[in-house]
């Protein structure tokens, strides 16, 4: 059994990180303790540059049951980049909240070490612990806002339907397990053929895995959860729920459903072709109506979780290069859309759409990186947005799918309505105060970053497609 613990460098990097920083938040007074969201994003730096020396490793550790390969490097690059981003915008927002400044940036770089594992887990049993890892830290982190009634609601209702839907998970799990005994996801599909097939319990096991997977990514109809915890859990973590975790359950999604049911696509790609497009259609037609601007990113999310599930019903290297390509940028439109959100309601105490008039003469940095990222989630050229879509689509159009993709335009099309809706009232209503909104050096980097990062993979995708693309290619070579 291999225990090269060195391949294990990341994970390893990230629990000391969260350590060290647990342990200087009790050892320094209160009112020292604000500097280690600072320390926080430099860590995770760091940790996101020592990604790139584990590229073309390839490998296995503990017989299977943890992975390293470029597909989970590369998301391992995602949660690293959204948690740098979150962690660099939510600085003085958390000094805000008061209390437990500390503790708030361990959680999150444990919810970050989590989603790795996810993302690495070859076994069963590796994956529910980092799937549990993730989600519990989140269950504290969405009802961080202790004084907050919208905050503590948020926290009870992730922790009750989550807790729901790891249990489904699991069970769905224990059913494979016992029909095909092993927890090696890699041994699954060899062993279903063997026992003669996809069995009755199997089926409903698989059935059970799609409704846990379901929960993680925000489809419809698993989606109840999404709008009510994205507005009443502190905004840098909604932001950092709606990137790095449907990340994290989209990595585990696809090794499990790639390479534990290769033999029955034909059965799990229609499912998924029927999850993706009520997804689509829904989030994007229920998003329109919003009045409150978190719940309507909140629904834009579950819409952008059925683009991303149309590279998975192409099931081969182009629709998993598409699915990575279009998370990283995802990470971006959203960090820093809710950047915009999290430093507007913090100075004016309003997540309303209709207050939003006038913020271009409030804060014209701001108003324009909110345009940008919204558009870009649109897929409005030449933003990231449009690449990625168009990797995806493409992905699936030889493949008898052309009716999806036909869904997916018209649903952006329809997506433009609500976003711009957004822009109008940014741009073209009178504010009703005038003041300027000061935007912390932090957030202003984050706001910087992500609209420059955006533009910039509209016009030149080629080096993040480059990376996809390895990305991809590693999933079906390891395996």
């Amino acid at each position: 059994m291999d225990a090269n613990y060195s391949l294990m460098a990341i994970e390893i990097a990230t629990a000391l990180l969260a350590i060290g920083v647990l342990i200087i938040g009790l050892l320094v007074p209160k009112e020292q303790r604000y500097g280690l969201g600072y320390l926080v994003t430099i860590g995770l730096t760091g940790i996101f540059f020592l990604t790139f020396a584990f590229y073309g490793t390839n490998t296995k550790l503990f017989g299977g049951m943890y992975i390293v390969d470029d597909f989970s490097i590369f998301f391992k690059q995602i949660f690293l980049a959204a948690g740098i981003l979150v962690t660099l915008a939510a600085t003085l927002y958390v000094k805000k909240i008061g209390a437990n400044y500390g503790e708030f940036f361990v959680m999150m770089v444990f919810a970050t070490l989590g989603m790795m594992v996810l993302s690495s887990a070859g076994d069963f049993i590796t994956l529910y612990l980092g799937l549990e890892t993730m989600t519990i830290t989140f269950y504290i982190l969405a009802g961080f806002k202790k004084g907050d009634s919208k905050s503590a609601e948020a926290g009870v209702k992730y922790l009750i339907l989550g807790a729901m839907s790891s249990a489904v998970l699991l069970y769905g799990l224990s059913l494979i397990y016992g029909m095909t005994g092993t927890v090696i996801v890699q041994d699954v599909a060899a062993l279903i053929t063997a026992g003669g097939g996809m069995q009755p319990a199997l089926i409903v096991g698989l059935v059970f895995l799609v409704a846990g997977f379901g929960f993680k990514i925000s489809a419809v109809p698993f989606q109840m959860w999404s709008p009510d915890v994205y507005e009443g859990a502190p905004t840098p973590v909604t932001a950092f729920l709606a990137v790095g975790s449907k990340a994290a359950a989209f990595a585990a999604l696809i090794r499990f459903f790639l390479i534990a049911f290769p033999d029955y696509q034909a059965e799990w790609k229609v499912l998924f072709a029927a999850l993706a497009a009520l997804t689509i259609i829904v989030g994007n037609l229920v998003a329109i109506p919003q009045t409150n601007i978190k719940r309507m990113l909140a629904y834009s999310s579950i819409a952008q979780a059925g683009y991303i599930m149309t590279g998975v019903v192409a099931a081969d290297a182009a629709g998993i290069k598409g699915v990575a390509f279009y998370l990283m940028l995802y990470v971006f439109a959203t960090v820093g859309a809710f950047t915009v959100v999290m430093n507007f309601s913090s100075n004016t105490g309003s997540d309303e759409i209709k207050d939003y008039a006038g913020l271009a003469q409030r804060s014209p940095l701001m108003a324009a990186v909110l345009l940008v990222c919204l558009l870009s989630m649109a897929g409005i050229p030449p933003l990231a947005g449009f690449a990625g879509k168009i990797f995806l689509f493409s992905s699936i159009v030889s493949q008898g799918y052309l009716w999806l993709v036909i869904v997916g335009l018209v649903m952006s099309m329809a997506s433009v309505y609500y976003y711009l809706s957004v822009a109008k009232v940014m741009y073209m209503a009178d504010p009703t105060d005038n003041t300027p909104i000061v935007v912390p050096v932090g957030a202003k980097a984050t706001l910087l970053l992500t609209m420059g990062i955006t533009v910039f993979l509209g016009v030149y995708p080629e080096p993040l497609s480059v990376l996809a693309t390895i990305a991809s290619k590693a999933l079906f070579m390891i395996n």
